[in-house]
């Protein structure tokens, strides 16, 4: 996901997609410990995107504290 349509999102939709990548990451590292992760390389891509995703909701909180001073 991009973050173009990341900001675009609403924050209850930004935090449970954070929660879906957090539990996506949690199966890869299982299926790694057993030695049956087929795409290592997807780990740091669901990272960055997480990452991407609280970027954007810090992003959203300090605007909304902003406009609410």
């Amino acid at each position: 996901m991009k973050i173009k349509e990341i900001r675009e999102l609403s924050v209850k939709e930004l935090g449970a997609r954070k929660h879906q990548l957090k539990d996506e990451i949690f199966r890869m590292r299982l299926q790694q410990q057993g030695g049956q992760l087929e795409k290592p390389s997807q780990l740091p891509v669901l990272r960055r995107e997480i990452a991407r995703i609280e970027t954007v909701l810090t992003e959203k909180f300090r605007i909304a504290a902003t406009a609410a001073k």
